[in-house]
């Protein structure tokens, strides 16, 4: 059964400015369920992370400035939101149905996060409308619990994931790649194991061409026992901070060879949602919505 950790928006509102970009939460389960993809038996609600699980990725000076909402100034407007306890403790949540859908994804073969991938957040500081890193911290557990001794992170995000980046920039098990707009945020890149930066405008020939020859020598090298998967879809043409030129079409295959990989393999994956910042809503929620179907049609 597909499992689906989603976002306690509705309970944990954002500040009215931050709505809009954050609507997407809410529209890609109840438009699932509408085209009758999935049933509320799908979807789990999260509890909040322990913070023990926190501090295997984080600093602790950094969690307690965060937890305690003590961030300074050019902390706080580092990551674009007004901190509050209640988005502290929608990160935890979201980090928590990570680590969740990890379980799920090792029982089943694949599982969503309909928020995560949050790779901006590295070890001491927050970036970008990420707080705490949903898919380091996921990692981590896995790493610390024996469940998995060598993981890959697939980051297709327009932006580079930096903060993943930093974390595991000396953690042999788990390999960091990131394929993402050169010119785009953040403007000060983090080393990942392998990056690969994209020239604006990159067309969908060209994204396509590259993902296909990179993954099967990812998985050779790596022999990943589990694949995280960050299913930005910033990438598209319509996407007001992405830079790139892909359709909603070449979108589709991007997620179909990332999963076929994983599943031709018996490599279990867990899919955050990443970016998506299109003017319309619409073209945001049909994309992220296809990489569910996608996966709901090789995996089940």
């Amino acid at each position: 059964m597909l499992k689906i950790a989603f976002d306690l928006i509705y309970a944990h509102p954002l500040p009215e400015g931050h709505r809009f970009p954050m609507l997407k939460y809410e529209l890609i389960p109840l438009q699932l369920k509408h085209e009758g993809v999935i049933t509320d038996e799908n979807l789990f609600s999260p509890d909040i992370l322990d913070e023990e699980w926190v501090l295997m990725t984080h600093e602790k000076g950094y969690w307690e400035r965060l937890k305690h909402l003590q961030l300074s100034y050019q902390e706080e407007r580092r990551t674009g939101f007004p901190l509050s306890a209640q988005l502290v403790e929608r990160e935890l949540r979201i980090a928590k149905g990570t680590i969740d859908g990890c379980h799920f994804a090792m029982a089943h073969g694949v599982a969503f996060n309909i928020a995560g991938g949050t790779h901006h957040a590295g070890t001491n500081w927050g970036e970008g409308f990420c707080l705490l890193n949903d898919q380091a911290i996921a990692a981590n557990y896995l790493i610390n619990k024996k469940l998995a001794s060598s993981i890959l992170i697939i980051d297709l995000d327009v932006h580079q994931g930096n903060g993943t980046a930093q974390i595991f920039e000396k953690e042999p098990k788990v390999f960091t790649f990131s394929m993402h707009g050169e010119k785009n945020f953040p403007f000060r890149k983090e080393q990942s194991d392998l990056d690969i930066g994209l020239a604006d405008g990159t067309s969908d020939d060209e994204y396509l061409a590259i993902l296909k020859e990179k993954l099967p020598q990812l998985f050779a090298q790596v022999q990943p026992d589990l694949v995280f998967y960050l299913a930005g879809v910033d990438v598209l043409a319509t996407d007001k901070l992405g830079k790139l030129s892909l359709t909603k079409e070449a979108c589709q295959q991007r997620d179909k060879m990332v999963f076929q990989a994983c599943q031709s393999r018996g490599i279990p994956v867990q899919v955050s949602m990443g970016g998506g910042y299109s003017p319309n809503i619409k073209d945001i929620v049909d994309a992220h919505c296809t990489t569910f179907k996608v996966a709901n049609e090789i995996y089940f």
